[in-house]
């Protein structure tokens, strides 16, 4: 399997990530039809967008945070334990900030 640019996937995964949260209106909000006769679901599909929101930008902060982790040369490292991630961890998840032994308990 070819070596991946974690710097590269990172900045990849950081452009995804702001598009979509512009798509959901994060810059101006998404209009939402107040005289919809089922306030109800307006007030649902507003919850679940907030909620979208939410998981999307806790996702770019640990990117964020990764790429700094590059800039700063600790990329790679396990916050707790200070042991090296696994190279096949950091290719599925490059933003991850533990190492296996320590992933379950964040």
């Amino acid at each position: 399997m070819a070596e991946t640019d974690p710097r590269a996937a990172l900045e990849d995964e950081r452009v995804h990530l702001r598009a979509q949260l512009a798509d959901l209106g994060v810059d101006g909000g998404i209009a939402y039809d107040e005289n919809f006769a089922d306030s109800g679901q307006v007030a649902a599909e507003q919850g679940e967008n907030r909620a979208l929101v939410s998981q999307l930008e806790e996702t770019l902060a640990e990117v964020e945070r990764a790429l700094a982790k590059l800039d700063e040369g600790t990329y790679g490292t396990c916050e707790v334990c200070g042991n090296d991630i696994g190279e096949a961890r950091l290719e599925a998840m490059p933003a991850t900030r533990y190492c296996i032994d320590h992933a379950s308990s964040r």
